[in-house]
C-alpha cells in the first residue's frame, strides 16, 4: 500500500489490532495509520510507536485514503454525521467492522455513492489469524482486490453476501469461543489423566492448530483425517463414539443456531 494513508475511527481493541498488524505486516508505517478515540490517553502506546493519534475524526480522514469504521453500532451514525463533508466519492474507500450495520443504511449516512464495505473479522485478528468475511457496494474489481489483500495480511480473507454476514458473525466471531471452549474442555480432560494444566493446555491448543491447518492447506474434508486416526477398536473411536452418545456435534449445532436466532432479533 505504498504511498496510502489509513484512519482508524475507533480506537478500540480491533482498531488497535489492525492498525498493529498491517504495520507488522509490512503494508503501512506507523506515520501512515491515524487512530482517533475520544479518550485519547488511551492510544498514549501508540503514539510513542510513531501512530498518529489524536480525536478529530474529519481530519483523520481528510488525510486518508482508507477509512476504517471501528466504533460501537450505536455511535456509527453520528459518526457519519461528523465525517460526512469530508467524505470523497473518487478518494476514500470506507471499511466498517462493526456488527449488524447494512452497506445501504452507510451508503444513505454517507450522502455519496462511494465505495463501501463490510469486513467482519474476529479477535484472532490480534495476531494476524482472523477469519475476516467481506461484503462491498459500489467498489469496482480493483478496490476489492485492494481491500481483501489487506485482511488477507491479517489473516484469511474472503467475500460472500452480505446477507450471510450475520452468519458470519456466528461462526467466523462467535467460533473463536467456541473453539477456545473446546480446548479448555480438552485440557481438563488431560489434567485428569495426568498432566499439568499448563501442558495440558499447550497440547490441546497444538493440536487443534494442526487439525486446522490440515484443512486450510491440504484441503482435506474433516472426515477424511478422522478416518486416519479411528483404527478398528481402538481408543480413538472409543472417544468420539462417547463424545457422539453425549452429544457432542449435536450440541454445537444447536449452539450456533441459537447464536444465530439471537444476532437476528438484534440486527
Amino acid at each position: 500500500m505504498k504511498g496510502k494513508k489509513i484512519a482508524i475511527i475507533g480506537g478500540g481493541n480491533i482498531g488497535i489490532s489492525i492498525a498493529q498488524g498491517l504495520v507488522q505486516a509490512g503494508l503501512f508505517k506507523p506515520g501512515d495509520v491515524t487512530l482517533t478515540r475520544r479518550k485519547i490517553h488511551l492510544l498514549s502506546m501508540l503514539s510513542k510507536e510513531g501512530f498518529r493519534v489524536h480525536d478529530d475524526n474529519q481530519q483523520a480522514v481528510k488525510d486518508a485514503d482508507f477509512v476504517i469504521l471501528a466504533v460501537k453500532p450505536k455511535q456509527l451514525k453520528d459518526v457519519f454525521s461528523g465525517i460526512r463533508s469530508v467524505l470523497n466519492a473518487k478518494k476514500h474507500i470506507l471499511i466498517s467492522v462493526v456488527t449488524g450495520m447494512r452497506l445501504s443504511d452507510m451508503e444513505d449516512w454517507s450522502g455519496k455513492k462511494m465505495p463501501i464495505f463490510r469486513a467482519m473479522p474476529n479477535t484472532a485478528i490480534a495476531v494476524r489469524q482472523s477469519m475476516t468475511c467481506l461484503a462491498s457496494k459500489n467498489a469496482t474489481q480493483a478496490q476489492a482486490k485492494e481491500v481483501q489483500h489487506l485482511f488477507s495480511e491479517l489473516g484469511l480473507a474472503i467475500f460472500i453476501e452480505e446477507e450471510l454476514m450475520e452468519a458470519a458473525t456466528v461462526l467466523g466471531a462467535c467460533g473463536i469461543a467456541y473453539s477456545l471452549r473446546f480446548i479448555r474442555a480438552a485440557s481438563q480432560g488431560g489434567i485428569e489423566i495426568g498432566f499439568d494444566a499448563n501442558t495440558a493446555q499447550l497440547i490441546a491448543a497444538q493440536t487443534v492448530k494442526g487439525a486446522a491447518a490440515l484443512l486450510l492447506q491440504e484441503g482435506r474434508h474433516p472426515e477424511e483425517e478422522i478416518d486416519k486416526v479411528t483404527t478398528p477398536q481402538g481408543c480413538t473411536i472409543a472417544g468420539l463414539n462417547e463424545m457422539e452418545h453425549q452429544g457432542f456435534s449435536s450440541a454445537l449445532i444447536k449452539g450456533v443456531l441459537s447464536s444465530y436466532r439471537k444476532i437476528e432479533k438484534i440486527v
